[in-house]
C-alpha cells in the first residue's frame, strides 16, 4: 500500500487510500493519544485470578466516568442559573438526563454477574466499597443532598477530603435555584438565601407555596416551571439509578452486608427516601384540578371560573 507523507501546518501527515477511502493521519494528534487510550486501557488491574472480576471493575470504572460528566455539566447548569441564563442549563439537564438513562442501562450489565461469579472474588475485595466513591458523594453535595459526617472515609486523602469540603462549604444546585426564585420576586425566607451550606436543606412550607404558584400559573412563570420539571426529571432519574443500584446487589449478593461494613440492600434501600428537591415532589399533592370532571365540557359552571349569570 502506497503512504504518502508531507508535511501540513507544521506537522508530519500521512495519507493513503484504505478500502476506496482516502484516509489522513499526523504524528501530532492521533485518536490514540487523544483518548489515552494505552493508559485508560492499562488501568484494569485485577486483585485475584477470577475471570469475572474484569467485569466489575470495567462497569464501576464507566460508571465513574459518567458520574465525572455528570459533575461537570451539574456546574455548568449551576453557574448558568446563578448568572440567569435559564435556557442554557436546559440544554445542560437534558444531557444529564440523558447520561443518567444511560447509567440506568449500565446496570443491567452489571446483572449478569451471578451470586457465583461474584463469590469468586468477593473476598479479594477486602473493604473496598463503593460507599468509598468520592465523586459519588460531591455529585449528591453539588445537587443538595449534604451529610458532613460520609467524607470521613476520605480523611486520608487530602486532596479528595478537601475537595468534598470545598463542595459543602459551596450553594448547592437547590440552593441556587432557590436564590434564583428571590431575585425573580418570589417569598423565599431570607434564612435559605445565606445559611450553613454544610447542614442539610430541610423541607419549607413557604418554599412549596412558591413552586405551588409557579405550577398554578404556568404560562406567566414558564421559566421557572420548565426549570422545575428539568429538576424534577433529574432526581426521578437519579432514584430509578438508585433502585437499580439496589436491584442489582440483591440479585448478586442477596441481603449480605457491603464490603465496606453497610447493610448492604437496606443501605442502598434507605437512600431512595432522600430528596435533593422536596417541596418540587410534596407540592405536587396539594395541585387542584382547574375543574372537576362533571364540567370538563363545560368549564364555566366551575365556581373559579364564574359566568355572567
Amino acid at each position: 500500500m502506497d503512504v504518502k507523507n508531507y508535511i501540513s501546518d507544521g506537522v508530519e501527515t500521512f495519507e493513503a487510500v484504505i478500502n476506496g477511502e482516502r484516509i489522513q493521519w499526523d504524528s501530532g494528534l492521533t485518536y490514540a493519544k487523544h483518548i489515552q487510550t494505552k493508559e485508560l486501557l492499562s488501568t484494569q488491574i485485577p486483585v485475584s485470578d477470577k475471570p469475572d472480576e474484569l467485569l466489575f471493575i470495567i462497569m464501576h470504572q464507566t460508571m465513574e466516568l459518567w458520574i465525572k460528566l455528570c459533575l461537570h455539566e451539574a456546574k455548568i447548569a449551576l453557574k448558568a442559573i446563578q448568572d440567569d441564563r435559564l435556557p442554557n442549563a436546559f440544554k445542560t439537564f437534558d444531557r444529564i438526563a440523558a447520561i443518567q438513562r444511560h447509567m440506568i442501562h449500565s446496570w443491567e450489565v452489571l446483572a449478569t454477574l451471578t451470586p457465583h461469579d461474584f463469590l469468586t472474588f468477593r473476598g479479594y475485595l477486602r473493604k473496598a466499597s463503593g460507599f468509598q466513591s468520592y465523586q459519588y458523594r460531591e455529585l449528591e453535595f453539588v445537587l443538595g443532598n449534604r451529610d458532613a459526617d460520609l467524607i470521613v472515609v476520605h480523611k486520608d486523602d487530602e486532596v479528595v477530603f478537601n475537595q468534598l469540603n470545598l463542595a459543602l462549604e459551596t450553594p448547592s444546585l437547590y440552593d441556587e435555584v432557590l436564590r434564583l426564585l428571590h431575585r425573580r420576586g418570589f417569598k423565599v425566607p431570607e434564612d435559605l438565601l445565606e445559611r450553613d451550606w454544610r447542614q442539610k436543606y430541610e423541607p419549607n412550607d413557604q418554599v412549596e407555596d412558591q413552586w405551588k404558584v409557579i405550577y398554578e400559573n404556568v404560562d406567566k412563570n414558564w421559566e421557572l416551571y420548565t426549570l422545575a420539571e428539568k429538576l424534577t426529571a433529574l432526581e426521578y432519574y437519579f432514584h430509578e439509578w438508585r433502585f437499580k443500584h439496589m436491584k442489582t446487589v440483591s440479585r448478586v449478593i442477596g441481603y449480605k452486608k457491603g464490603t465496606g461494613g453497610s447493610s448492604g440492600v437496606s443501605y442502598l434501600s434507605k437512600a431512595l427516601e432522600l430528596s435533593f428537591f422536596p417541596e418540587l415532589w410534596s407540592m405536587r399533592t396539594r395541585l387542584d384540578e382547574p375543574y372537576t370532571a362533571d364540567d370538563a365540557g363545560n368549564p364555566g359552571l366551575d365556581s373559579r371560573y364564574p359566568t355572567d349569570e
